[in-house]
């Protein structure tokens, strides 16, 4: 510790290449699963992810050894339900959208609930830069050459996204494993139809299912195990800034790994969202900076 009581910067490193590397994997496992839609098409996709996920947590948290109360079960569908429904319109909205401004639009329903449980008037400010980010990339901008529907879904996938969290608020008072497997195997049965519907049997082919497993690891069990180890040593409003940097990390990615290239507004559109999550997370208080962190 130094002087200033503050943690050593080694001790400060390790949590934060855990969280970024945990980001990046995430990122990664997206640009992947994109690989996979002419294959199995996004809805497939979306199934294949969250329904190996939910085996994973089913294996590692064995939620049936504990019971729970009816009042808990329904909190607990509703949850997964969300994120079943976030993870499905997200791909739908990838396989319109490069990843950068599909994952910026989304991240509009985790700062909506931050936005609307604040009280302080400095928040506007970060309202307006918000705004400001968004209406670039939205269709009603000059600017922006989005596909109009593929930001509509963005759009529902940041609509559930802010369902997710404020239903997991509630699903999290169960013990947190039986929760986030019960959540997931939730979703999985809302996004499974879908999947099946899209894909047909080819959904069920070896090498298929092998990728599905690898889009789950990377977006789903690697980058939740990361960022445990991250929460572990950062304190909420650190992790929360920092997780913020997630569009940035995303556009990269997409250019990196699918050659996605964005103009100058979409970069400028991007700032102006991770400023606005930067700035209201680190004003937070506790239980808000906890909510915009939630793992999706």
């Amino acid at each position: 510790m130094s002087a200033a009581g503050r943690p050593a910067l080694p001790s400060t490193l390790l949590p934060v290449a855990a969280l970024v590397a945990g980001m990046v994997s995430l990122q990664c496992g997206a640009t992947f699963a994109k690989s996979l839609f002419p294959a199995v098409g996004a809805a497939g996709t979306a199934a294949l992810r969250v329904g190996f996920s939910a085996l994973i947590l089913m294996a590692v948290w064995r939620p049936w050894r504990h019971s729970i109360s009816r009042w808990d079960a329904g909190w607990i569908a509703l949850y997964g339900a969300a994120l079943g429904l976030m993870n499905l319109l997200f791909y739908l909205a990838l396989a319109r959208l490069p990843l950068g401004p599909a994952v910026a639009i989304e991240f509009a329903g985790p700062l909506a609930v931050a936005l609307a449980a604040s009280r302080r008037r400095a928040d506007f400010l970060w309202i307006g830069v918000a705004v400001l980010g968004l209406g670039l990339l939205l269709p009603i901008s000059s600017t922006s050459a989005l596909d109009p529907l593929g930001v509509l879904l963005a759009l529902g996938a940041a609509v559930a996204w802010a369902l997710y969290i404020l239903c997991g608020q509630r699903a999290g008072r169960v013990d947190g494993g039986q929760a986030v497997s019960l959540g997931m195997l939730a979703a999985a049965l809302v996004a499974a139809p879908f999947g099946v519907a899209e894909a047909g049997i080819g959904l069920f082919a070896p090498d298929i299912l092998a990728a599905g497993l690898a889009v789950a690891l990377m977006s789903s069990a690697l980058p939740y195990s990361l960022e445990m180890v991250a929460l572990r040593r950062l304190d909420r409003k650190s992790f929360g800034v920092l997780m913020s940097l997630e569009p940035a990390l995303a556009a990269c990615a997409g250019f990196a790994v699918l050659g996605e290239r964005l103009s100058g507004m979409q970069w400028l559109a991007i700032g102006l969202v991770i400023a606005a999550s930067a700035g209201i997370t680190a004003k937070a208080r506790p239980p808000l900076t906890e909510a915009v962190t939630v793992d999706r």
